[in-house]
């Protein structure tokens, strides 16, 4: 295997993040056939042991883009939420580390003779090296952010080259990527060869607030030493015209291998009367075109952009867009396919996006890494806030790694990197500089960069907190803690001492059954000023597409095996340890809003109704529609009333509702039909009076007659009755005394020193039983000693004849039947070696003491 010299392990070698990589940029290249060739596909593939191990005779095939892991190859998915793989400490690697290479040939057509060739790599796990026509042309490190390489020397146009992909999985680089998710391995985005001119468009930062006036500077590249006399930029923007030319700029560099050249600088402005804002609630676009002239005026190069014109600011102790302290409605999400891993396409990243928008979710925190630039395209379009987050997690060896020199390179590139990349997308309002790895002078280095290079968007890191909330001196905007209770939240907002907004990164951890406090948690936010939302952990549920046949990963064979957030026969949703992954996490990573498949979960309808646009309130004048937008009033949407008696609808039809102009963040008193109020049945009934609020035309993310909401009012309480329902019923006790029900619901009995007193226990959920709290199932917890226990059994655990006395008032109920938590069969179709556990999401474990049964 060819290395970068001079480095015989770059995999171990955490000061090196590139070798020959060309400088990430926000213009768009090879969108169009005849400046592109495709390379996805199938490739001819061999995985080795390890990087070390010569290549063999035999070649197989893997699919690009693709997780080697998800394609029956012998190394299968393995997902630990922190605690890395190996346990040698950093920058070390372990001796069995699945090295895949790739390689096929590619047609370099005629016509670009003369032009710089360009590879490009959109992503991979996690260190790259590339070869072309049998020679090294460059190494690169962050799976999430594309390597660019130039292959003009190594490739003959109107020829045909050999490139080689050799991507090792585990390295130096991944004590920085221990994220909670799988590991995977592969070429996980796009790949394809694209050719520009020598002297073309390098770069185009656009600067686009919100009172219309738009700049942009554009860096314009010499491949062959300085630039032309006579060369000039132009640019144009949708329904304005043309961009006025300032001034060209004399920033020149010195070459170095063909990565830098020559740079010159050109900056054009315009200013947009009435510039429509852009906004998580109105994403207005508009199109700019920026040219590069050869002298004649021909166009040499083109670069396309979309333009959002909108401000963001940290002012005191609120995040402003657009002047307007904005609610952060948002959710964490994974790269994730149950089918693929981390591959994802367009239209999956869309259907993503698309049912958060439907389910009220204006935000999305890209954790832990910068996602696929098509992404951004897409929160650009439908309208949503983005803290794009940098690809650093050091978990496991977090505070060692924080102020390592050695890493220090790696956190400024990735940081900074992901900063030229999507520096030009309106729907990123925070950047973050990554996850869980403590703080230390590699945060603040890559912090200062980002605040120089763009001074307009704040910048946010959790760990800088834990030095404390109220420090001024930490690198964070934002107070953005994760998994704050509501005690601690709004105790900080009202001490006096908050000088920053307060946004959750993380919160309502939604593993398994969960979400209980979710409006607990916004009726605190909305009530106390320096609050303004928070990220749910998270979206996806990870389960993977397991054969039982033979415990490997469905992959693409297995689409149409599951449905409504159920896996098919011979299938089932595989977490944690369902691949032999050892150390590994279990169902922890079973912790979304939604099923793998993208069925919603019960948390989503209510989210929808607690980020709703529309409210109702009632007070002694009637009902009042509150508008609880941001920008936008209520003529975008439709709505009908529904009367409903105890949960039935009531014997009238829906009536259309007419909404009052309502503008964002006021109210307005409604009318309500007197044909329908007039429909409500005399009869005693608890009455409710319901909204059903729907898109009136097509948007973005929703096509015309899409349920938005459904608010409602109660418009009538059911009457109380204490009258018992019957006369005191004596109940067998098989041979006792009777126990006897008296006039007043309780029980009596000889044998009772008192009525027992109704105990409810409600089934305990996996994050009762992660938090191991005494109301969850850790040791004394409430579970082990309410549930934990099978009648058959004999005594339950903890139980003494003292402890009768202690709790005179606890029965419980013997029916000489196991609980039914215990899967003690195998499961039917499995293959050996595939575990059987409870259903997915679980953390139920087998006890011995049930029996089958």
């Amino acid at each position: 295997m060819h290395h970068p010299p001079p480095y015989a392990r770059p995999w171990e070698t955490p000061e090196l993040t590139s070798w020959r990589r060309l400088p990430l940029h926000a213009v768009v290249r090879g969108a169009t056939d005849t400046g592109r060739t495709a390379l996805d596909g199938d490739w001819r593939f061999q995985l080795l042991a390890s990087p070390d191990e010569p290549l063999a005779e035999r070649w197989g095939t893997a699919r690009v883009p693709g997780c080697w892991t998800t394609q029956d190859t012998d190394d299968l998915p393995h997902y630990t939420n922190f605690t890395m793989p190996w346990p040698e400490f950093p920058p070390a690697s372990p001796a069995k580390n699945p090295t895949g290479v790739y390689e096929r040939e590619v047609d370099i057509p005629a016509e670009w003779a003369g032009k710089r060739i360009v590879l490009h790599v959109g992503a991979f796990e996690s260190v790259l090296l590339a070869e072309a026509g049998g020679r090294p042309v460059g190494m690169g490190k962050d799976s999430h952010l594309a390597g660019e390489f130039d292959i003009t020397d190594a490739v003959r146009p109107g020829g045909r080259a050999t490139v080689r992909l050799t991507v090792v999985k585990w390295s130096d680089a991944s004590h920085i990527e221990d994220q909670d998710h799988w590991w995977h391995g592969g070429i996980t985005r796009s790949v394809y060869v694209y050719a520009v001119d020598p002297l073309h468009l390098a770069d185009v930062r656009i600067n686009a607030p919100a009172d219309g006036r738009l700049r942009a500077e554009v860096l314009v590249r010499s491949a062959h030493g300085a630039l032309p006399a006579g060369w000039y930029v132009s640019g144009s923007l949708e329904g304005v015209g043309e961009l006025r030319f300032d001034a060209e700029y004399a920033a020149w560099c010195a070459a170095e291998e063909r990565v830098s050249d020559f740079l010159g600088e050109a900056r054009l402005h315009t200013t947009v009367p009435e510039a429509r804002t852009w906004s998580a609630e109105t994403p207005h676009l508009y199109d700019c075109v920026i040219r590069l002239h050869r002298a004649d005026g021909s166009v040499a190069d083109t670069s396309y952009h979309r333009v959002g014109f909108r401000d963001v600011a940290v002012r005191g102790r609120d995040l402003l867009v657009n002047g307007e302290r904005v609610f952060i409605r948002g959710v964490n999400r994974h790269d994730f396919h149950p089918l693929t891993g981390r591959v994802v396409s367009y239209d999956d990243m869309r259907a993503d996006l698309v049912t958060m928008k439907r389910f009220g979710f204006n935000a999305v925190r890209t954790s832990h890494y910068p996602n696929d630039p098509a992404f951004l395209d897409l929160c650009d379009e439908l309208g949503l806030y983005v803290v794009d987050e940098a690809n650093i997690e050091a978990h496991d060896h977090a505070h060692e790694i924080a102020d390592d020199p050695r890493y220090l390179a790696a956190f400024t590139d990735r940081v900074s990197r992901m900063v030229l990349r999507d520096k030009n997308h309106p729907s990123v309002i925070v950047w973050s500089l990554g996850n869980e790895s403590d703080y230390g002078a590699n945060h603040d280095a890559a912090a200062a960069w980002v605040r120089r290079h763009d001074p307009g968007r704040p910048v946010q890191y959790e760990g800088a907190l834990h030095r404390g909330w109220t420090r001024p001196d930490t690198v964070t905007d934002i107070i953005c803690p994760m998994y704050a209770s509501i005690d601690e939240i709004t105790a900080h907002a009202r001490s006096g001492e908050q000088t920053k907004p307060l946004i959750l990164c993380e919160y309502s951890h939604a593993m398994g059954n969960s979400n209980g406090s979710l409006a607990d948690y916004w009726a605190a936010i909305e009530a106390t000023p320096g609050l303004q939302g928070g990220f749910i952990w998270e979206f996806w549920d990870h389960g993977i597409l397991q054969r039982l046949s033979d415990g490997r990963p469905a992959g693409l064979a297995g689409a149409g095996r599951y449905g409504g957030g159920v896996a098919g026969p011979g299938m089932r949703w595989a977490y944690g340890g369902d691949f032999g992954d050892t150390p590994n996490d279990g169902a922890f990573i079973a912790d979304g809003v939604v099923f793998p498949d993208r069925t919603p979960k019960p948390v989503m309808y209510e989210h929808r109704e607690i980020a709703a646009p529309v409210r109702l309130t009632r007070d002694e004048e009637g009902v009042r529609v509150h508008n609880r937008q941001h920008f936008r009033d209520l003529s975008w949407l439709a709505a009908e009333w529904v009367l409903s008696v105890d949960g039935h609808g009531a014997d009238h039809p829906p009536v259309p509702a007419e909404l009052p102009h309502v503008p964002p963040g006021a109210s307005a008193p409604v009318e309500l039909p007197p044909d329908l109020l007039a429909g409500l049945p005399s009869a005693p009934g608890e009455a409710w009076l319901t909204l059903r609020v729907r898109t009136a035309e097509e948007e973005a993310w929703a096509p015309a007659e899409t349920e938005v909401c459904t608010p409602r009012v109660l418009l009538r309480e059911r009457a109380a009755s204490t009258a018992p329902a019957t006369p005191p019923t004596p109940v067998d006790g098989h041979g006792l005394p009777p126990v006897e029900v008296g006039a007043d619901g309780l029980l009596a009995h000889p044998a009772l020193s008192a009525p027992p007193v109704l105990s409810l226990w409600r089934a305990p959920t996996d994050n009762d039983e992660l938090a191991g709290s005494a109301s969850g199932g850790g040791p004394g917890g409430l579970m082990p000693r309410a549930v934990g226990w099978c009648p058959s059994s004999g005594t339950p655990p903890g139980w003494s004849p003292s402890s009768r006395s202690t709790t005179p008032r606890l029965v419980r109920c013997a029916t000489g039947r196991c609980c039914g938590r215990c899967r003690t069969g195998p499961t039917p179709g499995a293959a050996p070696g595939i575990t059987p556990r409870s259903a997915p999401g679980s953390t139920w474990r087998r006890r011995p003491s049930c029996p089958p049964g």
